[in-house]
């Protein structure tokens, strides 16, 4: 039986998978800056024999998407320390050298280990516990997204996947796309959470320069807010992503819709 390290173990889908993973009987130890079983900085190797001593399947995914390859530094020493599945939480753009994800995703794939990547699509649960949340609860969600059209993928579905990824053998060597079953608007989205909650939401299309300055002033660099802005605006521009059908493909059922995530959410908020 494998032993699982799974990292972000505190976060949106490291700590669904833990929870999948613990209810089946299995051995799981997160990982995190703090709040988990064990700490781990990637920027501090010292961190990272206590995390992986015992593992033999770990779930990769980086915290912080930085330029740097210290997730691939730590999943080549994973597979030295005799980890040999691993499932990697990455995005479709890391087949692009200059993508921060690109440098783990070839060292993962390069490896002996059994292996497969998620290439998720944007969060749903970004509307209910991330990034989007306080400007959600405030009524108005103001993004440089523009019309454009994006299947949101709920993170249980990534977890689902994940999971299964990790405790048989049926996904090695697998590249998942994982999408939501159908590409909305934000202002359909935000209609979705209104009808589900009763709190109405209105999506508000924003400039993607001021969007850019409002993160700086709220203290992103710059850097990185203009990379957000980047990936927002380019849903604005027709690349939001078309629906896969690589959940069903996974998991043997469609992926979850958007309308199911807010009923959820309002069902297990209230």
């Amino acid at each position: 039986m494998h032993k699982f390290l799974v990292l972000g173990g505190t976060g949106t889908t490291g700590r669904r998978i833990a929870d999948r993973l613990r209810s089946a009987g299995h051995f799981v130890r997160t990982a995190s800056r703090n709040g988990s079983d064990v700490r781990l900085e990637l920027d501090d190797p010292s961190t990272w024999k206590p995390a992986l001593e015992g593992i033999t399947a770990a779930y990769l995914m980086e915290p912080t998407v930085r330029p740097g390859d210290r997730l691939a530094r730590f999943t080549e020493r994973a597979l030295s320390e005799g980890v040999h599945r691993l499932v990697l939480l990455s995005a479709s753009l890391a087949s692009d050298p200059g993508h921060p994800l690109h440098g783990v995703e070839q060292t993962v794939r390069g490896s002996d280990a059994e292996w497969t990547i998620l290439h998720p699509n944007w969060f749903a649960q970004n509307f209910s516990e991330g990034p989007w949340l306080s400007a959600v609860l405030s009524g108005t969600l103001a993004l440089p997204a523009g019309d454009g059209r994006t299947p949101f993928i709920d993170a249980d579905d990534i977890a689902d996947v994940a999971t299964a990824a990790l405790t048989t053998a049926d996904h090695q060597a697998r590249t998942y796309e994982l999408t939501g079953p159908e590409a909305l608007t934000f202002t359909e989205a935000a209609n979705h959470i209104t009808e589900a909650t009763g709190h109405r939401v209105e999506y508000v299309a924003m400039d993607p320069a001021d969007y850019t300055e409002q993160q700086v002033a709220q203290g992103v660099p710059r850097r990185g807010a203009e990379l957000l802005t980047n990936i927002l605006a380019s849903i604005a521009n027709g690349h939001g992503g078309r629906p896969t059908t690589d959940v069903e493909q996974a998991l043997g059922r469609p992926a979850r819709t958007f309308k199911a995530f807010a009923r959820d959410w309002h069902a297990t908020s209230g």
